[in-house]
């Protein structure tokens, strides 16, 4: 038997390539591959960097779906359904909107994977596949494993992506996280995770956790990260501003390695916090004081904010990006709020019809950075335009060079060799992606449903 798994990609200018700066390797791929048996011969394409052989003989394909993905994989499972090869979906779209998915699949597995294909492997060679398999929710964590050999031979950044938990307890009102795990959150040994990363260090010059909120259980956080210092590797993650305010767990992340961390602020505003389930993250203390501490400890922040919100007015840009500099931000992204489907957020802007396009996935004239709502102080083309403009202030040539050169950001060669060509490549980026298809602009075909 023989398995393709894809890794799509957002969509396709007509005749041009794919943009290629900052692709990493697919974590979902691999366990997906690990969970395969091994009797089954496994191949796996990345359609952001390679052509998918289409022709190519298979007996399944397996793809992931995110919501920005979603019309790339319904063309995808077209072309093959076409040459009567079965799909699989499953990832964050297939659990947000089954029923959508299950039209262009065989099979959608909803929910967490683990449990669910080993299942849907056994009943395909059966020939008993189901529509839908169903992972469970609190999944253990013990004994995972991840098939990296997939992608051998393809260029990716030499970052290794290493999952140490997964989920997260807090309920933003506009994450889809909270949805997929169920406001659910696991830890993974420490030794299994220790032992991951000496395997990968040889090959691997920054390590990335992909937990999608590092500090949810902070004390275990802390146990961890003294688990991490013997390694002395370099690492990055993601975490809520309000453990910047515990100074042992400071000390701990200067220690193990961290050279830097990415921070949703999301609003500078503390009603606007409190609209979208954010006020945790000012709690301990106040976003100034914690970029402050992050500081001191040579810790570098990779900080986000959204617009759109209830509040935001032209103010609240000039605002972030002024504060953004000023707090010596190593990067930064500056974009419009985007209703997931699944999310609190979606069925509260649908609920006040205020939703312009409900399935703005799917909409061939939809484009990367157009608001599919209707903001209540500004216009969606208003919103737009000045996440645009913020991202030029940010990423302008006196900026650069002045957060370049602030002490946070040159102290320790590796970080500070990596800071210029990160923030032109940002820089050039603002206009490539400015208006980006959802799916491939050439193709030609019909989407085809799933019987």
């Amino acid at each position: 038997m023989r398995i393709t798994i894809i890794h799509p990609c957002i969509g396709r200018r007509q005749g041009k390539r794919y943009i290629r700066s900052w692709q990493m390797e697919p974590l979902p791929a691999a366990r997906i591959a690990a969970l395969t048996p091994s009797d089954v011969e496994v191949r796996f394409y990345d359609d952001r960097m390679e052509r998918i052989p289409l022709d190519e003989p298979t007996d399944l394909v397996a793809i992931s779906v995110e919501t920005y993905t979603a019309m790339r994989s319904y063309q995808i499972a077209s072309e093959y359904r076409n040459r009567r090869v079965p799909v699989v979906m499953g990832g964050f779209h297939a659990t947000l909107c089954p029923d959508e998915v299950a039209r262009y699949a065989e099979a959608v597995v909803v929910g967490e994977a683990d449990t669910a294909w080993p299942l849907l492997i056994d009943d395909f060679q059966h020939g008993k596949l189901k529509k839908v398999y169903h992972g469970k929710s609190e999944t253990s964590l013990s004994n995972i494993h991840f098939d990296r050999s997939i992608f051998r031979d393809k260029r990716y950044l030499p970052i290794g992506l290493v999952e140490t938990a997964r989920g997260c307890s807090r309920n933003c009102e506009f994450c889809a996280i909270q949805t997929f795990f169920e406001r659910n959150h696991q830890r993974r040994s420490f030794d299994e995770v220790i032992k991951e990363l000496q395997s990968l260090r040889k090959s691997k010059t920054l390590f990335f956790f992909v937990d999608d909120n590092f500090v949810s259980d902070l004390q275990l956080a802390k146990d961890f990260l003294r688990e991490l210092i013997p390694l002395r590797i370099r690492w990055v993650t993601q975490m809520s501003a309000d453990a910047a305010h515990d100074e042992e767990f400071l000390d701990l992340l200067n220690r193990s390695g961290c050279q830097g961390v990415l921070i949703g602020f999301e609003s500078l505003d503390p009603a606007t916090l409190g609209i979208i389930r954010k006020v945790f993250a000012t709690k301990q203390g106040s976003y100034f004081d914690a970029l402050k501490n992050l500081r001191r400890h040579s810790i570098r922040v990779y900080g986000t904010f959204i617009f759109g919100n209830d509040l935001d007015t032209k103010a609240s840009f000039d605002k972030a990006i002024n504060f953004a500099i000023e707090n010596q931000f190593y990067i930064a992204a500056f974009n419009h709020l985007t209703p997931f489907p699944g999310t609190p957020l979606y069925s509260r802007l649908q609920e006040e019809g205020r939703l312009t396009n409900p399935a703005w996935w799917l909409d061939s004239d939809y484009r990367y950075n157009m608001v599919p709502f209707t903001p209540k102080l500004m216009t969606p083309d208003e919103v737009r335009e000045n996440c645009l403009l913020a991202r030029k202030k940010f990423y302008s040539m006196r900026s650069i060079v002045q957060r370049g050169f602030t002490s946070v950001n040159r102290a320790g060669g590796f970080m500070f060799r990596h800071f210029f060509p990160i923030n032109f490549m940002h820089r050039v980026e603002i206009s490539v992606r400015d208006g980006y298809p959802l799916g491939d602009e050439a193709w030609q075909g019909q989407l085809v449903e799933a019987v």
